[in-house]
């Protein structure tokens, strides 16, 4: 079952981000930090959403879309920034279930596209990723830290 993340389960979603950030090496992970900042998404805010997926009653995945633009299309996008399944619970289609949500909600929020990057290390991700009717991207990733 797949359910927004909102003040009511925020915290059965926590370690499950906190074990997502361990997963790409995150440094100063904060519990507190995390709550205050994904606290601030939800289907009503503009921004993003939040997506928990339990199996039974435990938490055990979750996604997060953050909306953004681009001049390339002239449109707004949809940013899968956050993936994560628990690894006892992978191989069971709850990635796939997530990114489908995802994508059905960036289409309810007239997103043109659901895009998302992954470490080039993350085979597992990938395989998914693959599996799926999407186009690999040829762009490389470039940030900087400010």
């Amino acid at each position: 079952m797949i359910e927004e993340v909102s003040e009511k389960n925020i915290e059965e979603v926590l370690p499950l981000i906190r074990a997502y950030q361990e997963f790409y090496k995150v440094a100063d992970i904060s519990d507190l930090k995390n709550k205050e900042f994904f606290s601030q998404f939800g289907s009503s805010n503009s921004s993003g959403c939040q997506f928990l997926y339990r199996d039974n009653s435990e938490a055990v995945g979750f996604a997060t879309v953050y909306f953004s633009y681009t001049s390339t299309i002239t449109a707004k996008v949809a940013i899968l920034n956050d993936l994560y399944t628990s690894p006892k619970m992978r191989g069971k289609g709850i990635g796939k279930k997530l990114i489908e949500h995802c994508r059905e909600f960036a289409a309810q929020n007239h997103a043109a596209r659901l895009q998302w990057v992954t470490a080039l290390d993350n085979e597992q991700a990938q395989k998914l990723y693959d599996s799926l009717d999407t186009k690999k991207s040829t762009w490389h990733f470039y940030a900087y830290n400010t």
